[in-house]
C-alpha cells in the first residue's frame, strides 16, 4: 500500500509539473496526436483506393490498428520511465545509483520517473479508431467477446511494457539504449496493425514462433469478426493474447531482477 501511495504521488507530481507550462504541454499534445492522425490518414487514403487488403475491409483493419495504437499509447504513457532511450540516460548519468539508495521499490521509482501525459491524445485517437472499427465491422457481440476484448487490451499493454523493461535491462550492459529492441517494440506494433495474412511466410513464422505477436490482436480480431483462420491454429488461439502478454511481462520482470543483481555503476 505504501509503495502504491508513493507511485501515485510521483505521478501526481509529474502531471502537475507537465501542466505547469500549459502552452508547451498543449503543443506537445497536438504534435503527438497529429503524428498519429497523419499515419492513420495515409492508411485510409491507400485503403480507400484498393478497398480491401487481403479480404480485410477498412473497418476490420481499423480494429487491428485501433487495438495496437490504444494499447501502445497506454503503455507508452504509464511505462515511460522504462523507455530504453530515457532509462539509458539514468545509467549514463548515474541517476540509477541515487534511486537505489532510497527506501522505496526501485521499479516503482523508475515507473514514476516519467509519465508521458502528452501521449493522452494518442490514446484517445486510438480509442476513436477502435470504436469506429467496432461500430462498422459488423461484430456480433456476446459476453465472451466483450471479455476477450478487455483481456486483449490488458495483454497487449503488458506485452509492450515487457519489451520496454527488457530493453531497459539490456542497457545495464550496453549503457546506451539498444536500438535493436526497437525492431520488436515499434516494429512489432507497426506489424500487428495489419492482417498477418498479408506478410510473407518467413516473416510470419518469426512473429509466430520467435516473437508471438500474431496472437496479440490478429487471432482475437479473427474471433471477434467470426472470420476463418487461414493458418489452421487451434480454435482457442484467440485466448493466447493475455497469456502471451502476461508471459512476456513476467519474463521481463525476472530479467529486470537479474539485471539489477549484476548492475555495475558507470561511476558517474
Amino acid at each position: 500500500m505504501h509503495t502504491f501511495t508513493v507511485y501515485v504521488r510521483l505521478i501526481h507530481a509529474l502531471v502537475r509539473s507537465q501542466l505547469q507550462y500549459r502552452v508547451s504541454f498543449l503543443m506537445d499534445l497536438i504534435a503527438t496526436t497529429f503524428y498519429t492522425v497523419l499515419e492513420f490518414a495515409s492508411l485510409v487514403l491507400i485503403l480507400g483506393r484498393i478497398k480491401t487488403l487481403g479480404s480485410w475491409t477498412i473497418p476490420e483493419i481499423t480494429l487491428l490498428y485501433g487495438l495496437a495504437e490504444l494499447s501502445f499509447g497506454i503503455m507508452d504513457m504509464a511505462f515511460a520511465g522504462f523507455d530504453p532511450s530515457i532509462f539509458g540516460a539514468f545509467i549514463r548519468q548515474g541517476s540509477l545509483d541515487q534511486l537505489m539508495l532510497r527506501p522505496v521499490s526501485l521499479t516503482v521509482q523508475v515507473m514514476g520517473s516519467d509519465f508521458g501525459l502528452r501521449r493522452l491524445g494518442k490514446c484517445l485517437l486510438g480509442l476513436v479508431i477502435l470504436l469506429y472499427g467496432i461500430w462498422y465491422a459488423g461484430i456480433i457481440w456476446t459476453p465472451e467477446k466483450a471479455l476477450l476484448l478487455l483481456l486483449v487490451l490488458i495483454g497487449m499493454v503488458l506485452f509492450f511494457a515487457g519489451l520496454f523493461m527488457i530493453g531497459s535491462t539490456i542497457t545495464f550492459w550496453t549503457v546506451d539504449s539498444a536500438e535493436a529492441m526497437n525492431i520488436l517494440t515499434y516494429g512489432g506494433r507497426a506489424m500487428i496493425e495489419y492482417p498477418m495474412s498479408i506478410y510473407q511466410n518467413w516473416l510470419r513464422k518469426i512473429f509466430t514462433f520467435v516473437v508471438p505477436v500474431i496472437f496479440l490482436n490478429y487471432y482475437p480480431v479473427l474471433h471477434l469478426l467470426d472470420k476463418p483462420d487461414p493458418f489452421g491454429f487451434p480454435a482457442w488461439s484467440h485466448w493466447l493474447s493475455p497469456v502471451v502478454g502476461c508471459g512476456i511481462f513476467l519474463l521481463a520482470i525476472l530479467f529486470w531482477r537479474f539485471g539489477l543483481k549484476h548492475y555495475q555503476s558507470t561511476g558517474t
